[in-house]
């Protein structure tokens, strides 16, 4: 009986991060492609039967990326060169393909040697998939492997309109159910893999849900319900997983390329057909990998260019806006988050902001301000839209803010696992400025803003108010579903990474101040 073995490598959630050292302070880091690179060259040369898939959030994510995407756009995207030297079979579109806008996505999948893919992301105009292909069937050792793309279809609550014009995104479940029965009608194929930009909704044990099932994340209900699935990569949440969820190999390998998944698919032939024995789903942490040196001297001119423009010192600071430790920088008002919100009302030309902590590892401002402390600190391409809500709306934001913070036995402040778990999600926790505010945690959800004023007048739950945020969030990021179908008052078109260095380069010296208009109560720090 004739047995043979071929194998599914995935990475995700590259955020491009390519490189192995961190921007923000140069060092060592133990990630980034060119370690994955020096594996998957190594694999192709001990045993070249495996396909090779990229499953979303690709180009976004460092400063490299973003130098890039504002500066060089008119080249070959740094991480297209890198998948094409790679030879990659396919790739997925993520939600983060979107964020520097359509006209680079489609020249970065123009310049791809391999077909982008992702088959509920429409075309309104054609009504067909508008990347091209939503599948690929590809022949390894006489074994035929389709591979169906889909990604989250949660984009248009996030996402800049513009940047998704003339685009649908169907329900990403639906689309699998649809896309296997055409691929059963219309191909033959051994195994089937489905390459999903998107995670899991539900504890993979119990099934428990462990957030809100909104559709952002549908890979549990994919497994239980499509029996024909043999491996589904996931993404998106960041998260390791290598395991079997109702006889499917599922997997997901973190980000930033610390982890390569690898599915290993046995085989025996009966008659024509080829069967699987045996699919083992597995995480490979590659971070004693020596960096790939001949891809990484191709990407050096890129990576220099992106150095360069981070070391101009742009500002600086009278006092101190370094954040030491991010969760009292959340519990208790910060210079630097006053700091963003400052920039923000100012950009917006208004007197209510709105913002969150992002990275762990910016480490905010010291005394001489860099644009690599600022693409340390503020890693996402947003921009900002003032958004006209009512005061009830307001205090349901505030309220949705306060289940960030939970009391232990000795009532200590401590984060809610529901932001902790299965995805780190403390951006979804925000601080306000504009308005004065109190938070008492000992009080149940929904009852926690004991406090609301603006201008010393009680808010006025009937009234309507101008506020400026993040697009993500202007959307209803985050479950903010308050926020989503208010009216837009404003949009200022430019990444606040923009904004900030804007804000240095015309301040020159700005102060650390706060001016304690919130507070949370009800427990010890």
């Amino acid at each position: 009986m004739e047995k043979k073995t071929i194998h599914i490598l995935a990475t995700s959630d590259i955020h491009g991060q390519v490189f192995p050292h961190a921007y923000h302070n140069q060092q060592p880091s133990q990630q980034g492609l060119l370690k994955a690179a020096s594996y998957i060259k190594r694999k192709r040369k001990e045993d070249g039967t495996f396909l090779l898939i990229d499953n979303g959030d690709l180009i976004q994510g460092t400063p490299l990326t973003y130098h890039f995407a504002r500066k060089q756009s008119h080249l070959i995207n740094p991480m297209i060169i890198a998948l094409n030297y790679l030879a990659y079979d396919a790739a997925v579109i993520g939600n983060h393909e979107f964020n520097y806008g359509r006209e680079l996505l489609d020249r970065t999948v123009d310049a791809s040697h391999f077909p982008w893919l992702s088959a509920n992301i429409v075309s309104e105009e054609t009504g067909r998939p508008a990347f091209g292909k939503p599948y690929i069937v590809k022949e390894l050792e006489g074994i035929k492997v389709a591979v169906l793309g889909v990604t989250t279809h949660y984009i248009p609550n996030w996402e800049e309109p513009a940047h998704i014009k003339g685009l649908s995104f169907s329900d990403a479940y639906e689309t699998v159910r649809s896309w296997i029965a055409h691929l059963k009608r219309n191909e033959t194929f051994d195994v089937l893999v489905v390459a999903y930009h998107g995670g899991f909704e539900r504890d993979l044990e119990k099934g428990d849900p462990t957030e809100p099932l909104t559709g952002e994340n549908q890979g549990y209900e994919m497994c239980m319900n499509l029996a024909d699935i043999d491996v589904l990569i996931t993404g998106h949440q960041h998260r390791q997983i290598a395991e079997k969820l109702n006889s499917t190999a599922v997997v997901q390998p973190g980000n930033n390329g610390k982890y390569l998944a690898d599915v290993k698919l046995e085989f025996i032939k009966t008659g024509e057909k080829w069967r699987i024995t045996k699919n083992t789903p597995s995480l490979v942490m590659i971070g004693e990998e020596h960096p790939d040196e001949e891809l990484g001297n191709l990407l050096l001119p890129y990576e220099q260019a992106a150095q360069s423009w981070l070391d101009k010192e742009i500002g600086t600071i009278d006092g101190c806006m370094l954040l030491s430790d991010l969760f009292q920088a959340r519990l208790k008002e910060h210079p630097f988050v006053e700091f963003v919100n400052k920039v923000q009302m100012e950009a917006a030309d208004t007197d209510i902001s709105l913002t969150s902590l992002f990275s762990s590892e910016g480490g905010g401002f010291s005394e001489r301000v860099t644009m690599r402390d600022i693409a340390a600190n503020y890693v996402y391409p947003n921009t900002l839209k003032v958004l006209s809500i009512s005061g009830a709306d307001m205090k349901a934001a505030l309220e949705k803010s306060a289940e960030y913070f939970q009391l232990d036995e000795n009532r200590n402040y401590q984060v809610n696992s529901a932001f902790t778990d299965p995805k780190p999600q403390h951006y979804n926790y925000d601080m306000w400025e504009g308005i004065s505010y109190v938070l008492d945690i000992s009080k149940p959800h929904g009852e926690r803003v004991v406090d609301l004023s603006y201008h010393e007048q009680p808010v006025d739950l009937n009234k309507d108010y101008a506020v400026v945020m993040n697009n993500y969030r202007a959307g209803g990021g985050g479950n903010y579903h308050m926020f989503k179908d208010s009216k837009v008052l404003k949009e200022i078109p430019v990444d606040m990474s923009e904004l900030i260095a804007d804000y240095f380069i015309r301040n020159g010296r700005v102060r650390a101040s706060i001016n304690e208009n919130w507070k949370i109560i009800g427990g010890h720090s």
